[in-house]
């Protein structure tokens, strides 16, 4: 992630069609001096956006017994009303990704016909991975196959005509096998191609927007094929209040969801007691860290800790490949890629679906939670894949990522499974869902060192989401300037951690879900606007 200056960021090489506008990065903006601080803020975007974030914080933690029911009802009529909207939703973003792979528009090269990338493949990737699934993998690595085996082998349970139980597709009932092939392509299936493909579509517009067409790094500019001029008014203020509404409650998701899992794991290893102090805590102090990272800048802080991080991170998968059953999880890799093949045309139909538990309160969660993250991921994606073609681009963006999160599933998942189905290991299946990591490591050798590096990796990756996330936020909220005063970063890394506290507090897991789909839902309509813009805008660049 480069710590250019705008000008330098937005300079195309060779041809590009460039949108001619009058509009000036930054001439809505707010610029002004407090004590030795300086801010450079959008004036609307800022204030509306910030202060619906301090009411938020000030509300939940004001009333937390009475908002807590009000968490789990919100979450629970959005994924059952609207799971056919997220699915279908999800479905045509990778459709849109695979039209453009195949078709002429793929020869575009973000940042001009003779732009060259800013970084070798093997740091884009690292950075790639690091930024969009990371801390999801190390929370639900272990419980989400082991949670889909559990439910696809108990089979089918009928209350007055309704299934009651939470099995994907039409489960697999005393059939060991079967059922962790349906967990896996499960498994796969929210961690595949779908997700990948909500991060690709948007960041593809904001690179093709900024790089090429020369506007501002920013949400709205992506719809001005659509809206023209008026993209600089309320349509666009409101598009980018959504975003960083969105990218703020989907980073607390992810925070509190960390908190709640290192916490278990320094309660597994050293007996740090369980409970809402602990969380708080961790929150406090992930923060803490996010901060120093925050005012390092960005080469200094996102992209060393991305790598140490992809170095425990793989470090942790190859042992877990050595020391778990690894001839199972070697050949498990391309059954269980086959089993997603399969099972996909039926996992991913949004209608007629007689596992409606299962599709509302797994499926629609995922992709409203994806798709909170779009706008932090997505820009972070767009800032370090100048130079690519967008052919490269999207085959890269779904399919490395894709196969490194099957690898990880399968190793992880699948070594549980075997733990559960071969050795009668049943401490995993019994363990809260922050704790089944640590219960699965606890099988292997040398299990407090792993689980000690687990708990590091949990941290480590939370706090480059916060720091990259709080960038992401303070580049829209400062109009799409790029190197606005780091202030404004520390006061958006400082609330994503209040966010996170009051979500603790006010309900915990089901209050942190229950905002991931809540900010998810109206940005899934942007998305899905932005993708006719995207390939507008393609249309007119010139094929280099």
């Amino acid at each position: 992630m480069s710590d250019k200056s705008h000008e330098e960021l937005m300079k195309p090489d060779g041809d590009v069609n460039p949108i001619d506008t009058d509009y000036q990065v930054g001439q809505d903006n707010i610029a002004m001096k407090i004590g030795p601080f300086g801010l450079d803020i959008h004036n609307r975007v800022f204030l509306i956006s910030g202060l619906a974030v301090v009411l938020f914080v000030f509300v939940t933690l004001a009333f937390q017994k009475d908002v807590a029911p009000i968490f789990g009802e919100i979450r629970g009529w959005l994924t059952t009303n609207l799971d056919w909207f997220f699915l279908s939703a999800g479905d045509i973003f990778v459709i849109t990704c695979l039209v453009l792979v195949v078709s002429p528009l793929g020869k575009v090269r973000l940042g001009g016909t003779e732009a060259t990338p800013d970084y070798t493949y093997a740091g884009w990737f690292s950075m790639l991975f690091a930024a969009g699934m990371g801390i999801g993998l190390m929370f639900w690595g272990v419980a989400e196959p082991l949670s889909h085996y559990g439910a696809a082998l108990g089979g089918t349970s009928v209350e007055n005509g309704v299934r009651t139980d939470w099995a994907p597709l039409g489960a697999a009932a005393g059939d060991p096998e079967a059922a962790a092939d349906l967990a896996m392509a499960a498994t796969i299936y929210h961690w595949g191609l779908h997700p990948w493909a909500i991060y690709a579509v948007l960041a593809l517009g904001l690179a093709l927007f900024s790089f090429n067409k020369g506007l501002p790094l920013t949400m709205r500019s992506v719809f001005y094929p659509l809206f023209g001029e008026r993209v600089w008014g309320w349509v666009g203020h409101i598009i980018d209040i959504l975003a960083v509404v969105a990218t703020l409650f989907g980073l607390a998701t992810s925070l509190g969801l960390g908190a709640s899992q290192a916490a278990s794991g320094l309660n597994y290893l050293f007996g740090i007691p369980l409970g809402e102090t602990t969380e708080v805590i961790l929150v406090i102090l992930i923060t803490a860290l996010a901060l120093v990272s925050v005012m390092a800048g960005l080469d200094a802080g996102v992209k060393r800790l991305s790598e140490i991080n992809m170095i425990l991170a793989l470090a942790l998968l190859l042992f877990v490949i050595l020391m778990g059953p690894t001839i199972a999880i070697l050949t498990g890799f391309f059954g269980n890629l086959a089993s997603y093949v399969e099972h996909l045309p039926a996992l991913s139909s949004p209608f007629g679906r007689e596992d409606s538990n299962f599709a509302a309160g797994w499926t629609a969660f995922y992709w409203a939670w994806w798709i909170s993250w779009s706008p932090f991921v997505g820009m972070f994606i767009a800032r370090v894949s100048r130079g690519r073609t967008v052919r490269e681009f999207i085959v890269c963006v779904l399919l490395i990522p894709s196969l490194a999160c099957v690898l990880w599933m399968t190793a992880f998942g699948g070594t549980a499974i075997s733990q559960v189905v071969n050795d009668g290991y049943t401490a995993v299946t019994e363990a809260d869902l922050p704790l089944k990591l640590f219960a699965m490591l606890d099988a292997l050798p040398l299990a407090s060192i792993t689980s000690f590096i687990g708990i590091i990796l949990v941290v480590v990756f939370f706090v480059t989401s916060s720091d990259s996330g709080s960038l992401v936020i303070d580049t829209i909220s400062a109009g799409g300037k790029v190197d606005a005063p780091v202030p404004q970063r520390v006061f958006w890394c400082t609330f994503e951690g209040l966010v996170a506290i009051a979500l603790v507090l006010g309900g915990g897991l089901v209050a942190l879900q229950a905002m991931a789909v809540s900010t998810g839902f109206p940005f899934t309509i942007v998305l899905l606007v932005a993708c006719i813009s995207v390939i507008k805008g393609l249309m007119s660049e010139p094929r280099g």
